[in-house]
């Protein structure tokens, strides 16, 4: 078989294998549960029986989560649909408005943009920074993992469109098995706005690849049909020895029908959001409308069948995966994005109990270790180089004589906290009075 090749792919003549490391999850939050159901949960804990499913709602790296899942979910996903980034040139913040209320109606008067953390930058930086090498390989890592959390007769649906799309099918199919690949879907948005200053054919559909774990799995697959514009007059016809042939009447005729549905193919022809639906567009750059998912849910997937989505952004694909009665899992390396998809969730009459989860200092620890290895013959460690990483990111001056004081910019001095713990009272004091002996001494000391 043909296989793309790119750099970083192999090391000493092996693939380079994805983080491997399964922390444990803390619950931050369980939301819309009841007391009832609550005391009824402690009640099957303490007895040592098995507790009822809650949704998972996750913070957290793609890389650390995926891995973090399998010791209790590999092989037990029913449906991943994921929404990777698609492009480069991409900017991970996000604008929004906080709204005034004047005694009659809401005003949005106050813009503000809310930038990546250092974690998403360090990602995102991982993911493009390389260019298609880097993302290939960031992507690879990804559809291992997720190959192998997926049920044998399970499906994945990978959300992509025309500038990534071609590169991402190779490693799909190598990582899933060309012979398991069952479609490309055209998403064709028919009411996109296009810009007709530039010179190029108008973007109007993205494409989603269809795969299955395992063809002789007896996946799930439910045959769709669709209302037409309207009815056209067709022929009707049978199968006679596996071949297709026309009905005719009893004068010879060939008999016909006016069809008022079509079978739904693998062009889907679903509007995009427009600013304009206030109902349902959040403002989230990324956002897919909730219908879109809903009919890969159908075709894919059937009632409290386990359904993953590791880039959930604005949280179409559990807001879909909740109104259909799928049970789900859903997680973003993005603040934002979990805080508005808990609060569309939020808004689903009768929404089920669900918790919200991270790794909590365990991943900032393995991820500080992992970005930031000690090199060999070098004397700094994992935590000086996490600390010139943000000195950079910073963009300010690293000093290296003081034990508080890490870096300065614009006349002032900058310290870097640890990863895994907050910057206490006492860090503090201790931070305030190093500052006042570097102006004591005035070295490195503010202007």
């Amino acid at each position: 078989m043909a296989e793309l090749i790119w750099e970083g792919k192999y090391k000493d003549g092996k693939k380079v294998a994805p983080v491997r490391i399964a922390l444990p999850f803390q619950t931050v939050e369980t939301v819309n549960e009841s007391a009832q159901e609550r005391q009824k949960m402690l009640g099957l804990f303490s007895s040592g029986q098995q507790t009822e499913w809650r949704n998972r709602l996750i913070w957290g790296d793609k890389k650390y989560v995926l891995p973090s899942l399998l010791p209790d979910f590999e092989g037990k996903v029913n449906l991943i649909y994921i929404d990777p980034p698609f492009d480069t040139g991409q900017d991970f913040s996000f604008v929004s408005t906080i709204p005034e209320f004047d005694g009659e109606s809401d005003k949005e008067v106050l813009e503000f943009i809310k930038e990546p953390s250092v974690i998403e930058q360090k990602a995102y930086r991982d993911t493009w920074g390389g260019g298609l090498d880097s993302y290939l390989e960031w992507f690879y890592e990804t559809a291992v993992l997720l190959r192998e959390l997926l049920a044998d007769d399970g499906s994945i649906y990978v959300h992509l469109d025309v500038h990534r799309g071609p590169y991402v099918k190779t490693v799909l199919d190598e990582v899933f098995g060309i012979e398991n690949f069952q479609n490309e879907i055209a998403w064709y948005y028919y009411n996109k706005l296009h810009d007709s200053r530039k010179k190029l054919l108008p973007k109007a559909f993205d494409q989603i690849l269809y795969y299955v774990k395992s063809k002789s799995s007896g996946y799930t697959y439910h045959a769709l049909k669709e209302k037409r514009d309207s009815p056209v007059k067709k022929l009707k016809y049978k199968k006679v020895g596996g071949k297709i042939q026309n009905v005719f009447d009893e004068s010879g005729k060939a008999i016909t029908y006016m069809s008022e549905e079509r079978t739904v193919d693998n062009v889907w022809r679903i509007r995009c959001l427009q600013p304009a639906n206030k109902e349902e567009r959040v403002n989230f750059d990324t956002q897919k409308p909730v219908d879109l998912i809903e009919r890969i849910l159908s075709i894919s997937s059937d009632e409290n069948d386990l359904v993953l989505d590791c880039f959930c952004g604005s949280g179409s694909s559990l807001v879909a995966a909740e109104r259909m009665r799928r049970r789900w899992i859903g997680c973003d390396l993005g603040r934002f994005a979990i805080h508005t998809t808990r609060k569309r969730l939020m808004q689903i009459p009768n929404v089920r109990p669900f918790v919200v989860q991270n790794l909590g200092k365990y991943e900032r620890q393995a991820w500080q270790a992992a970005e930031f290895p000690v090199e060999v013959g070098r004397k700094e460690n994992t935590e000086a180089n996490y600390r010139k990483f943000i000195i950079e990111l910073y963009h300010a001056t690293p000093v290296s004589s003081y034990t508080w004081l890490h870096g300065t910019k614009n006349g002032r001095m900058v310290h870097v906290g640890a990863v895994d713990a907050p910057v206490t009272l006492s860090d503090v004091k201790a931070i305030a009075s190093e500052v006042w002996r570097a102006i004591g001494t005035g070295k490195d000391s503010p202007k």
